[in-house]
């Protein structure tokens, strides 16, 4: 009796130090998920409402900070940003749905080609379509050099139409990819209804539009999203058209002096609101509906026959959208990277590779591509590892608290602006409280690379979170019957299965990390420029052609590395792994 009584409290000890020893992992990867996520944006946003508590203002509580966004160019580019993301999204979500419709509904030569080309599209940054077109229109650009009439082009081009024609060309693929969802789901049955019942085509239509109405406001809220928030758009053509946009108004506030970080919050708190307001209205209009089509008699959809003059006409319009959105940045880029005298008034349409000769020989062109591709390789190594691990926890700890507030930050943070990010990052490491602590970031490439991390960490989790929940714990736990251990049963089992996942979620990670803008704008060492930043200061300083020429050898160089990654994979992974995840 007297053993029982002293051995049932060492086993209950015992089982509560393994279930500490078991959450203990866990917490801590959770703390510092959060510390690099969550506590920069909190700080930044909290001087909005208390500049006494950081030393930014006398009053512990104040709303100064909004009253200064709502006035003057503050105001203007908020308004601005609104109008700007209401358009876009709308205009996004029409021409999304439209090729959607197209690629999976009919029968269109190049269906593979337009669809890759959406994903190309995607991975573009903004600011480098937006600069495509500045080459090609602005003052002594390609166009004048070559003699071709563009001052109506030119007067679209700089100003609220040239601004949300760009932004709508980001905004497709996002629709795209949203309605295509809901439209490989949707089986024909119900047209054949409408049909049967007496209606036409347009009472077809309103019907595939009433039922795919989640995807569609799916796709309204991520382009007004992402819309908002853009700042590499806002940062080029806008600030050239004197459109002012919130995101570049923040980025004044923070970056010109007087420093205005009150401002500058209230400014990052009214874009969150934005975002937000944009999925309460998404969850309004489908709130008490059911959108349930998928069962199990749904039959598959069947590809439509477009008569001659249909398909010539569709082919026609995806080919004009596709050099609009493409080709003609691309033409403008390359173009005016091989011209001598752009942007001045003395210039020929003499065509040289000099540019790109200095672009590979001057240090103050080739620095940052080589410094930003170092920043970038060890950016998607950390945040893959990282994402693994987060996509892990996701899956392995479902229906728990701590995985749901988990994921709710990481949705959270896909939302913000990555200016928010970058203002949070600055405003946080330059308190006094985090200097004296002994923690001196700022100004550092550590704190650029930690601000890298903390805005492709969310999207890298994401992207791993389907392909990891979709490997069965049994693998393993066969693994560790069979003799293995934790770390050989996670490399011979999870590592094949997610080869593939995870080098496409670096080479998203790296191509977007080598040519980022807002994180890199604020966050860079003085004298270590990023490739963004030493395009942009290139072109400050009106050397619009090497500036050019640097933006062609850094795309150039993310596909190379990309390429030679999956080449890589290709030649040395075992037949196994290349195997796994590709479709016969």
């Amino acid at each position: 009796m007297a053993v029982t009584t002293l051995v049932a409290p060492t086993s209950a000890r015992a089982r509560a130090a393994v279930g500490w020893a078991r959450k203990a992992p866990f917490a801590l990867f959770w703390l510092l998920v959060a510390a690099i996520l969550l506590l920069p944006i909190l700080l930044f946003l909290l001087v909005a409402f208390s500049p006494r508590l950081f030393d930014q203002g006398p009053r512990w509580f104040s709303l100064s900070g909004f009253q200064g966004a709502f006035q003057g160019p503050m105001l203007r580019g908020i308004l601005d940003t609104l109008l700007v993301g209401v358009v876009t999204a709308l205009a996004s979500a029409a021409v999304g749905f439209a090729v959607a419709w197209v690629v999976h509904r009919t029968r269109v030569p190049g269906r593979r080609l337009w669809s890759g080309s959406m994903f190309a599209l995607l991975l573009v940054p903004s600011y480098l379509i937006a600069l495509g077109w500045e080459r090609l229109l602005e003052p002594s650009g390609v166009l004048d050099l070559l003699h071709v009439p563009d001052s109506f082009a030119r007067s679209l081009l700089f100003g609220p139409v040239g601004v949300i024609g760009v932004l709508t060309v980001k905004g497709i693929p996002f629709a795209y990819l949203a309605i295509s969802a809901g439209l490989r789901g949707l089986g024909e049955e119900f047209e054949a209804a409408v049909r049967v019942h007496g209606g036409g085509r347009p009472a077809a239509t309103r019907t595939v539009l009433a039922l795919l109405a989640p995807a569609i406001w799916s796709s309204l809220a991520i382009v007004f999203a992402e819309s908002i928030s853009d700042f590499g758009v806002a940062s080029t053509l806008a600030n050239d058209a004197h459109f002012p946009i919130a995101t570049f108004e923040l980025y004044d506030a923070v970056y010109n002096f007087p420093v205005q970080f009150p401002i500058a919050a209230a400014v990052g708190w009214i874009l969150l609101a934005m975002a937000v307001l944009a999925l309460v209205a998404q969850n309004a209009a489908l709130r008490g509906r059911s959108y349930r089509v998928l069962g199990g008699r749904t039959r598959p959809a069947r590809r439509r026959e477009l008569s001659l003059r249909a398909t010539i006409g569709v082919f026609v319009g995806l080919l004009v959208l596709f050099l609009l959105s493409l080709g003609v940045p691309t033409f403008g880029a390359i173009s005016a990277s091989l011209m001598t005298g752009l942007g001045t008034l003395e210039g020929g349409a003499s065509f040289s590779f000099a540019n790109y000769g200095r672009a590979l020989t001057s240090p103050s062109l080739y620095q940052p591509l080589l410094y930003s591709a170092l920043l970038a390789t060890i950016t998607a190594t950390v945040t893959v590892l990282l994402g693994l691990v987060v996509a892990r926890l996701l899956t392995t700890r479902r229906g728990r608290v701590s995985a749901r507030t988990l994921d709710l930050l990481l949705i959270t943070a896909v939302a913000l602006p990555g200016i928010v990010f970058a203002a949070g990052y600055i405003f946080t490491y330059n308190l006094p409280l985090i200097n004296n602590l002994g923690i001196h970031l700022y100004e550092t490439t550590t704190l650029l690379v930690l601000g890298y991390i903390a805005t492709a960490l969310p999207p890298a989790s994401r992207v791993l979170f389907g392909s990891v929940g979709q490997v069965q714990e049994s693998l393993r736990e066969a693994a560790r019957v069979h003799g293995s251990n934790a770390p050989a049963s996670w490399l011979r089992v999870m590592l094949p299965l997610l080869a593939r996942p995870l080098l496409a979620a670096w080479s998203l990670t790296f191509g977007a990390t080598l040519l980022e803008l807002p994180v890199s704008q604020l966050l860079y060492p003085p004298n270590d420029p990023t490739v963004s930043v030493g395009i942009e200061n290139a072109l400050s300083k009106y050397d619009y052609a090497g500036g050019t020429a640097m933006e062609v050898v850094a795309v150039l160089a993310a596909l190379t590395v990309i390429g030679l990654v999956w080449g890589i994979f290709q030649l040395a992974a075992p037949a196994g792994w290349r195997r796994l995840g590709r479709t016969s």
